[in-house]
């Protein structure tokens, strides 16, 4: 079984972001390659500000669950929209409590895979950069896909929340083979 978890770089309700990510869970069950995917999700608004003082007192308990959430999975997805032209603070903030204390990331060795999405229609790709170039930073082994950004998002979605256009589902399904060819490469190796 292969463990994934599933992190919106937005807290808004209705989230684009959550909605490809919700495409992403949908893809993942409907692989035809007999594998069985545990699928769990991380809500960012659930963590509290970074606070050194808490650190030191072993985080809170919201914090220390996330923390084994995301060491325990086998691959990260992350959506994040852009708010002027990088990512949110609110997933900053849970990338700084994932890779805390220092030498001890839950990001460590992760595979993660990037994608954005927003109504402009550049679908929020400025954001990437930088969020992997964070995550590198904190550890983690960011998936080698060109970017998957769904520009328009909100004239694309669905009533059910999710996304069934052609190009964003055949997208999103790339970045899922990457994905999953990712985790089953050993570490260090190189394409």
């Amino acid at each position: 079984m292969t463990k994934i978890v599933l992190i919106s770089g937005s807290v808004r309700r209705d989230s684009l972001n959550a909605s490809v990510l919700a495409t992403v869970r949908r893809l993942l069950t409907e692989r035809p390659d007999g594998d069985t995917y545990e699928i769990e999700s991380l809500s960012v608004g659930l963590l509290p500000h970074f606070d050194w003082d808490v650190e030191q007192a072993d985080g809170s308990p919201e914090v220390r669950a996330a923390k084994r959430l995301v060491g325990d999975a086998d691959a990260v997805f992350i959506s994040t929209p852009a708010y002027n032209g990088e990512m949110p603070g609110v997933l900053k903030n849970a990338l700084d409590w994932l890779s805390r204390p220092n030498g001890e990331s839950a990001l460590s060795g992760r595979t993660v895979a990037l994608t954005s999405a927003s109504p402009g229609a550049r679908g929020a790709v400025d954001a990437q950069t930088a969020l992997a170039r964070v995550l590198t930073r904190c550890g983690a082994r960011v998936v080698d896909h060109e970017p998957v950004a769904v520009g328009r998002a909100g004239q694309l979605l669905t009533p059910e929340g999710d996304f069934t256009d052609p190009e964003t589902v055949a997208a999103l399904g790339g970045l899922i083979d990457a994905t999953l060819a990712a985790v089953r490469e050993p570490a260090g190796a190189s394409a």
